[in-house]
């Protein structure tokens, strides 16, 4: 399974609860994490999902989101 790992602008756990609505849509909710204490608040993905499927469900949580 691949790991994907995106910079997100994400700052506290109301943020990665938002996102994780949309996310829990694709994935396991244990699938999927967002490091807060890392600069870039990476999301790290490890689930068989298209990355642009990431990306869109984070942008419409109202997020910025790249893959990195």
């Amino acid at each position: 399974m691949e790991t994907l790992k995106f910079k997100t602008n994400a700052k506290c756990g109301g943020c990665v609860a938002a996102i994780g609505e949309k996310l829990n849509k694709l994935m396991a909710s244990d699938a999927w994490s967002i490091d807060l204490k890392d600069p870039n608040k990476v999301l790290t993905v490890s689930a068989e999902v298209a990355p642009d499927a990431i990306i869109s469900a984070v942008k419409e949580a109202g997020f910025k989101i790249e893959q990195l």
